[in-house]
């Protein structure tokens, strides 16, 4: 585990302990990886009590990180425990991130991704051209999935190479 992944769980148990003291709650501190991947900067498994941070994106942008990311995970948690079942960034989301954790609540990130983002497959219509992740352009190969242009509506081909 690295210094900053350290960091990350001190933060984590930091949140745990805060949200306990204001909400008088007794949660427990919930098992931390680090092997998010992708664009996503973390996410909450909540009923396996669990949070899962993206290691590049932690590397590349540590401040942000610690300030915002690990509350704004923990606060999922914090929610389900504390209002059950309820819209992930919803007003009861919201509050635990303004009242409890003194963080602007807000639903996504703005780090750069580009060091994350997987190899695109070009996909084209009579109109236009788009980037496909390998996810869509497999699942396109399989028989599982197929798109159309947002703007003409005939379906994508892949563009040869």
């Amino acid at each position: 585990m690295t210094p900053l992944q350290k960091q990350v769980l001190t933060h984590v148990e930091y949140c745990i302990h805060h949200a306990n003291q204001r909400l008088n709650k007794r949660l427990s501190i919930p098992t931390v990886n680090f092997n998010q991947r992708g664009k996503i900067a973390g996410t909450a498994h909540l009923q396996k009590w669990e949070l899962r941070f993206n290691p590049i994106l932690l590397a590349e942008n540590p401040n942000a990180f610690l300030n915002e990311v690990v509350a704004h995970e923990v606060a999922h948690l914090v929610v389900f425990k504390h209002f059950g079942r309820v819209r992930p960034h919803g007003h009861e989301w919201q509050i635990i991130m303004a009242e409890v954790f003194k963080v602007i609540p807000k639903t996504t990130h703005n780090f750069n991704v580009s060091s994350v983002v997987g190899a695109t497959f070009i996909y084209h219509c009579p109109c236009s051209e788009y980037p496909l992740t390998i996810r869509r352009h497999n699942k396109v190969l399989r028989g599982q999935a197929s798109y159309h242009c947002r703007k003409c509506r005939q379906p994508l081909q892949l563009k040869a190479s």
